[in-house]
């Protein structure tokens, strides 16, 4: 058989490894998002709650009554609201962050003669392929926010903004331009690049410890250990920086797509901690946390398995 006849007969992760390697990422993405989504709008909206540069404050309610009400006072459904662009967006961020990651480590930055991973290798891996991801799902996340939040203004007799995900899209590029569709971007990609430096960087150091120190094999349970510390790492770094991401990316804005409450992430930065306190940074941690260990348990099961039926070498 000539070597273009055995290219074509070989399995498809053999000819398009990158590709397809973000097609199963991408999938496995959506379905840890959509299992978890309530989680991620109760943080959004506590994240919110309490916003000193909106107005005068709001009680507290924590996680649970915050759930409580959303399905009490706007429908169980609208726990889900905002969950198509949450999809859309993690088909492209997770797709690229995964992809970059696997090419930094195995290709650029290279692993050890033992084939281990040093450390300060994969923190630099995580920090760039979570804000290489992040830079460009941007957009998807700025309409996730803002849909997120449609359940409010109603309640509070405001108009909506959006009829859909579509119209998300479309009205914010009218008022801001492509500009408008990146706004937030700063703060987004700083999140990114300290959640996956949780994330990535504690999933594969904690995974290929045990595997090198422990009796436990490349299996379901290493999966899940690894990928228990990944989420709670995770959630200690990004918390802080989601909190400015969310109100930057909510707040109203001019004509000119310029913020109306903060003109940076550093300005959110400083009047949220002068106006709320230090901890303020860590509104929403609770279902941030009990949100990304469900995610990335069911992020790296779904996606360590679907590797293998597929014929792709485990992460």
């Amino acid at each position: 058989m000539s070597p273009a006849g055995e290219e074509r007969s070989s399995p498809l992760p053999e000819r398009w490894p990158r590709a397809s390697k973000f097609a199963l990422s991408a999938c496995a993405a959506a379905v840890a998002e959509l299992v978890t989504f309530p989680l991620d709008l109760t943080k959004t909206r506590l994240q919110i709650q309490g916003e000193a540069a909106a107005g005068p404050a709001v009680p507290y309610r924590g996680m649970l009554r915050t759930a409580a009400g959303i399905a009490q006072e706007e429908g169980v459904r609208k726990l889900w609201q905002g969950a198509t662009p949450a999809v859309y967006r993690h088909v492209v961020y997770t797709g690229v962050r995964m992809v970059t990651y696997e090419h930094l480590r195995d290709s650029v930055l290279g692993r050890a003669e033992d084939e281990s991973f040093p450390l300060w290798k994969a923190v630099v891996g995580g920090v760039s392929a979570g804000a290489i991801g992040q830079f460009f799902a941007s957009p998807t996340d700025l309409v996730k926010v803002q849909m997120q939040m449609e359940g409010k203004r109603k309640l509070e007799g405001k108009p909506l903004r959006f009829r859909g995900v579509h119209h998300a899209f479309l009205k914010i590029l009218s008022e801001g331009g492509v500009r408008g569709l990146w706004a937030g971007w700063v703060p987004n990609v700083q999140r990114a690049a300290l959640v996956n430096m949780g994330d990535l960087t504690t999933y594969d150091t904690v995974k290929h410890f045990l595997l090198r120190n422990t009796t436990l094999v490349d299996n379901s349970v290493t999966h899940s250990v690894s990928s228990v510390f990944s989420g709670l790492v995770a959630a200690v770094l990004g918390t802080p920086a989601d909190v400015v991401k969310t109100r930057i990316m909510n707040q109203p804005r001019d004509k000119q797509g310029r913020g109306l409450l903060y003109k940076s992430s550093m300005d959110c930065l400083i009047q949220t901690v002068q106006g709320e306190g230090f901890m303020s940074l860590y509104k929403g941690f609770i279902p941030t946390w009990m949100r990304m260990a469900p995610w990335s348990l069911v992020f790296w099961l779904t996606y360590e398995q679907i590797r293998r039926l597929c014929g792709v070498t485990s992460f």
